[in-house]
């Protein structure tokens, strides 16, 4: 079984990860203290780096406004779906509003517009 989670969680670790890439690209900067140009573009790919970031925080945060609030069968707890099939956030319980998908075998390309 392949490992899924939610949407919107998959999007915040990739905004995480770059954070953590734009650090990482900056302190490699100091290695080259001797050499200004480039230590410059080092620390500026690392700023790009967090920046967008922070761009993608404020979409998902944004996409996550839209998104359907459920009640997971499985926790009772609240979790937030956007398109047909998700993930619980909190248990990983395959959900959706489609009353075609119900009992169906979990597959994220359910989400994906069919072009016929």
């Amino acid at each position: 079984m392949a490992k899924y989670s939610s949407k919107i969680n998959k999007i915040r670790s990739f905004a995480l990860i770059l954070i953590f890439v734009g650090f990482i690209v900056m302190y490699g900067g100091i290695y080259f203290r001797s050499h200004p140009l480039i230590m410059t573009i080092f620390m500026i790919l690392g700023l790009l780096c967090i920046i967008a970031s922070t761009i993608v925080y404020f979409w998902i945060g944004m996409l996550s406004t839209r998104a359907v609030q459920v009640k997971c069968p499985k926790c009772g707890k609240p979790t937030k779906m956007l398109g047909r099939v998700d993930m619980c956030m909190h248990c990983r319980e395959p959900l959706t509003l489609d009353p075609s998908l119900e009992g169906k075998e979990f597959d994220e390309s359910y989400n994906k517009k069919k072009t016929t």
